[in-house]
């Protein structure tokens, strides 16, 4: 495994303008120093204020010799939390940043399974901001065919035929949201942005032969993963961000079914009750389907952790309140986190 490393580190050298490497030789040297003391559990996290309650903990305890590794923008911080050695890395925002790093992660340095955290909205009346959630499922919701005005559900789409695209997942028909104004003046709910269908990522299993392209919507965690997080059911978690702003009641972590991701931060009260009804979900972000998503294709265990941050514009006396509530959302998912790490396997 070790060659396969240095070999792909090596090739990235050539990618790049002469006298402009990616990854120097001392660098590369290292990597393969860092590898051959791991394995590692490899944290990644979206943003610095997520990412700062973990640094800062008492638990986290930072590697003296190498605290971290810069590669390509990307600062990965070493050392242990709760005798496991973990590698975090911050992602940035979106799908994008948060796929790239995670690949980056997991081809460079020697990783035995993921663990993603961070904030989110909340699409799940039966749970309050501040709560913690750990979904069995993930999907990218952001993958859409937008049809034509003119044509309705049962038209053939694009590309159907040859299994480009789908009608299986569903269907968004934006009509459905228009308000009375458009059907006072025009006298009927017809809406020119049409409809469009939900589609299934494409992706490429590294026990595939190569441009083998299957898909897949809902990406599960990893099984063990997900049974380990049943003994967080109960843990006590942050309530109050000062002595004066509280939440309404003491927040728990729940394990729940789906949650999806999408580069929109989500605070539209109809989109959010149509994802809820449509399918079901919890939490709703920005990155985690796309760590899902790398980690599925690498055959890496994965499982995310998501704090109720803001209900996705749902409407309450606490929504559309994530800039007060963010920091104890986050707080509240480094707590599960760092009690999750200690039952993984090590």
């Amino acid at each position: 495994m070790m060659k396969v490393f240095l070999i792909f580190g090596w090739f990235l050298c050539f990618l790049v303008n002469i006298g402009e490497s990616a990854i120097s030789k001392s660098l590369l040297k290292e990597i393969d120093c860092v590898n051959k003391v791991g394995p590692y559990i490899g944290i990644v996290v979206p943003n610095a204020f997520e990412m700062n309650p973990l640094l800062q903990s008492s638990s986290f305890v930072v590697n003296q010799k190498r605290p971290h590794i810069d590669i390509s923008g990307r600062r990965f911080r070493l050392g242990t939390l709760e005798k496991q050695k973990i590698i975090i890395v911050m992602t940035g925002l979106s799908m994008l940043n948060a796929g790239i790093t995670t690949q980056l992660l997991l081809t460079l340095f020697k990783v035995k399974g993921i663990l993603h955290f961070g904030i989110a909205g909340n699409a799940n009346i039966e749970l309050e901001v501040g709560d913690v959630t750990i979904p069995k499922f993930w999907a990218h919701t952001g993958l859409w065919l937008w049809q034509r005005h003119g044509e309705g559900p049962e038209s053939e789409l694009p590309l159907e035929s040859i299994g480009d695209y789908t009608r299986t997942i569903g269907y968004l028909k934006f009509s459905d949201y228009n308000n009375d104004t458009i059907v006072k003046h025009k006298g009927h709910r017809e809406n020119l942005l049409n409809g469009v269908w939900y589609q299934p990522e494409e992706v490429f299993p590294i026990n595939t032969y190569p441009e083998t392209r299957q898909h897949v919507f809902w990406v599960p965690v990893d099984k063990h993963y997900f049974a380990l997080s049943k003994q967080l059911e109960g843990m006590k978690l942050e309530k109050c961000i000062n002595a004066t702003t509280c939440l309404p009641r003491a927040p728990k972590l729940a394990r729940v079914e789906r949650g999806v991701s999408a580069n929109v931060f989500l605070d539209n009260g109809a989109y959010r009750n149509f994802l809820s009804t449509k399918f079901n979900v919890t939490p709703i972000d920005m990155e985690s389907a796309a760590v899902a998503l790398i980690c599925y294709q690498q055959k890496i265990p994965f499982i995310a952790i998501r704090a109720l941050s803001d209900l996705a514009g749902g409407g309450s006396n606490i929504s559309n309140e994530a800039s007060s509530f963010a920091p104890l959302a986050a707080q509240n998912a480094v707590a599960a986190l760092i009690k999750l790490v200690p039952l993984l396997p090590s």
